[in-house]
């Protein structure tokens, strides 16, 4: 999976690529790959925060406020496709 947008930094930044456990039982704290039913079709990464009621809350790492628990509420256990193990961070290029 590749990243698109800067909800995740500084953790994770544009272009980073990740490796995904699909399925399993995710654990707060972990970083989360989401397909959120008010987007259907559109994967979400995020950082599962906490139990929320028969829910997961989910937020990206940095400021902005955007697409996650803050705007939406808390997430069905069951749009939570799978967890990050690693990073392959994007090479920034040398404009020299």
């Amino acid at each position: 999976m590749v990243v698109a947008g800067s909800s995740m930094e500084p953790t994770l930044s544009e272009g980073d690529r990740l490796l995904v456990r699909w399925g399993g039982a995710p654990r707060p704290g972990q970083v989360v790959v989401v397909e959120w039913m008010g987007r259907p079709g559109i994967l979400l990464v995020k950082r599962l925060i906490r139990r929320e009621g028969a829910g997961w809350w989910i937020e990206g790492d940095g400021e902005s406020l955007g697409n996650d628990s803050r705007s939406f509420g808390a997430i069905s256990p069951d749009e939570i496709l799978g967890t990050v193990l690693f990073r392959y961070q994007r090479r920034k290029r040398s404009r020299t």
